[in-house]
């Protein structure tokens, strides 16, 4: 379903997505419209599931959490990618899990505490998921860019 969408709901959609928290009285005041009306547009855009929700977004090296890690994953064969998948999810570290056209069946993302954690998980885990044929690793150094789509 296309969301239809005028310029007070981009302006209101701009203000969520640079901080979900923002007060609506905030918003309203910036649209020049009443605190109600904020409301019901923000109904309307959840009713018309424009949004996937709203969550806390954790700094992960301040939980301890140093190397973060994309792993292109070969899969045995493709008839095998749900019970995969269903095995990486018990897997907490990864935070994202891609099936990809390409080189790899499966691109994941994860977050570990250390390269030697990340090697934990890699042999002991990952790589012992029946139909995991081989992985490749890719250590991020910094991520440049963070940002939702523009509205």
């Amino acid at each position: 379903m296309d969301v239809k969408f005028d310029a007070t709901d981009k302006k209101i959609l701009k203000a969520l997505v640079t901080n979900a928290r923002t007060p609506i009285l905030e918003i309203a005041r910036d649209c020049g419209v009443s605190g109600a009306a904020i409301h019901q547009r923000i109904k309307k855009l959840e009713d018309a599931q424009l949004f996937k929700g709203s969550k806390f977004i954790f700094d992960e090296r301040k939980l301890g959490y140093s190397t973060c890690a994309f792993v292109g994953v070969h899969l045995e064969r493709g008839n095998i990618y749900n019970s995969v998948v269903d095995d990486l999810k018990k897997i907490p570290e990864i935070v994202e899990c891609h099936y990809t056209t390409g080189t790899y069946s499966l691109f994941l993302k994860i977050y570990a505490k250390d390269n030697h954690h990340l090697q934990q998980i890699l042999n002991h885990t990952i790589q012992e998921i029946p139909g995991i044929t081989s992985t490749e690793t890719f250590i991020s150094l910094e991520q440049s860019i963070d940002r939702q789509l523009s509205v």
